[in-house]
């Protein structure tokens, strides 16, 4: 199910909500129960077949995590080394089910590329969210065995695993974060201001993702459709795919992530946020700081710092970063495109602490330099436009056609983008000024306004401070909610979120 739909917004939303917060005047529990199910349905909305691998996954880490807190209780270091092997089990599970359902197709067919044979297996489907649950597990797992976290109630821990707002694109959850929202008495009381404030921020993210990330996406895949065929691409043609696919990604993405925040508001839940304006980073860490966050303190907690971190040297603090970047691009999908991004992004990184290191006497008073300033956005700007060429294309083949054209070094060097040579977006349909006009529009929303955060804790200030706006608040959002569904709703497809794929 789609939060992009008439049936979740006028179906399930309402249901649930007042199924909550009806129950909740009962027993606590009952409620937490309730939407523990209701999540279960909204992820078995989409494929019932899978519904089943996702409670059993529940159980088994459940049970690991059980045992964990069991081993703890006892003699202080045979118990440790159980608990230890019990989160090892949990792990290997864990990374198990990940690896069959989301990398055995990859790694099939790249023996068969190798091998030079057909070995006929069939295709795994993979499960909607399923790195997004497996990550919150492994997480609950570690945090059990080395800071001591417990959960001895099943219905909260499926909750926090299943719940609707995250289950299928994330943010990565920790338990701490939402275990005592779960047990707090306020969180079961309907807050006007949480509702009035949760719907706004919603609003928000549905407009970034059926108005700005779709309505751009039509020239991203025009420009990649045409380089995986092995078309040579004009320059302006290829930095217009290349600028689509960067605003389109961020908008899809960080819609999804409002709309998550925002739901969870309305429950009085607070998710953490996923995205601080990347587009503003000037550095390739501040990038990564402000970029899919959850996913970046996840890398660097259970990946980066277990591996050693920059404890051991800056030679092991360099192979660290690489390490964690290859892995993060091989969790983002079962290709080498996706390798090479996480590969690309870890150079990026090591250039930037080596560039840091080179010049820390220097940096604190160039940094008081505006052109300083300006010089290091755009090369980071540049350098993460490069980096999503090799995301989005389905080939190496593709990824190199487009970056030939943006360099200017092509056969297409000298096309313009109207020239009989080069009607790429005319044949679809699409105007390249207006694509180039609606660009340089997203770049100024991307780099001048506030984010989603910002507006909507001033949004919630506000309305806590004066209660009898929310209904105003309330009214408005909901008319504008429902005009872009409705919109949404009449077109030919509905557009999945990108993130669904990861």
């Amino acid at each position: 199910m789609l939060f992009t739909t008439l049936i979740f917004a006028l179906g399930f939303l309402p249901v649930v909500f007042a199924g909550f917060f009806l129950l909740a005047r009962w027993h606590a529990t009952a409620a937490a129960a309730w939407l523990f199910a209701a999540s279960v349905f909204f992820y078995g909305y989409w494929m019932p077949e899978y519904v089943f691998l996702l409670l059993f996954s529940i159980a088994v880490n459940f049970g690991c995590g059980r045992a964990i807190v069991a081993a703890r209780g006892g003699d202080a270091a045979q118990g440790s080394r159980k608990a230890q092997r019990w989160m090892t089990l949990g792990i290997v599970f864990n990374l198990a089910l990940l690896g069959y359902y989301k990398y055995s197709n990859f790694f099939v067919g790249t023996l068969e590329g190798l091998a030079g044979i057909g070995l006929g297996l069939p295709q795994v489907i993979l499960p909607i969210g399923i790195s997004f649950f497996t990550f919150t597990q492994i997480a609950f797992l570690v945090d059990a065995c080395t800071r001591g976290v417990s959960e001895v109630r099943p219905v909260h821990y499926g909750l926090f695993v299943t719940y609707f707002p995250h289950l299928v694109a994330g943010p990565v959850l920790h338990h701490a974060q939402m275990m005592p929202q779960f047990a707090d008495a306020s969180t079961y009381r309907v807050s006007a201001p949480n509702v009035a404030a949760g719907l706004a921020v919603f609003i928000i993210g549905l407009f970034k993702k059926i108005v700005v990330a779709d309505g751009v996406s039509a020239y991203a895949d025009t420009v990649f459709a045409a380089a995986d065929a092995g078309r040579s691409i004009a320059p302006v043609d290829a930095w217009i795919g290349a600028l689509a696919y960067t605003f389109q990604l961020y908008f899809d993405f960080s819609g999804y992530s409002d709309m998550a925040v925002g739901l969870s508001l309305m429950f009085n839940i607070r998710l953490p946020y996923n995205f601080d304006s990347p587009y503003k980073a000037t550095s390739i860490s501040d990038f990564w700081r402000r970029w899919h966050m959850t996913l970046s303190a996840f890398l660097r907690d259970y990946l980066y710092v277990p591996l050693g971190g920059n404890r051991r040297g800056e030679a092991r603090r360099y192979l660290n970063l690489m390490a964690t970047m290859l892995l993060g691009g091989l969790w983002h999908g079962a290709s080498w495109t996706f390798v090479f991004w996480g590969g690309l992004h870890g150079l990026y990184l090591a250039l930037n602490h080596g560039y840091r290191a080179l010049v820390a006497d220097r940096a604190a008073a160039w940094a008081g330099h505006r052109a300083y300033r300006v010089a290091c956005w755009v090369m980071t700007f540049v350098a993460v436009v490069v980096a999503w060429v090799f995301f989005r294309a389905e080939t190496f083949a593709g990824a190199r056609e487009v970056l030939i054209g943006m360099s200017g070094s092509g056969p297409a060097a000298d096309m313009s983008p109207d020239s009989g040579d080069s009607l790429l977006f005319a044949n679809a349909g699409l105007s390249w000024s207006a694509g180039l006009l609606h660009l340089a529009v997203l770049a100024l929303v991307a780099v001048s306004l506030p984010n989603s955060n910002r507006i909507g804790e001033a949004l919630q200030r506000r309305l806590h401070g004066d209660t009898r706006r929310a209904p105003v608040v309330l009214g408005v959002c909901l008319v504008m909610g429902l005009l872009l569904l409705v919109v949404n709703d009449t077109r030919e497809a509905v557009s999945p979120f990108i993130y669904f794929n990861f």
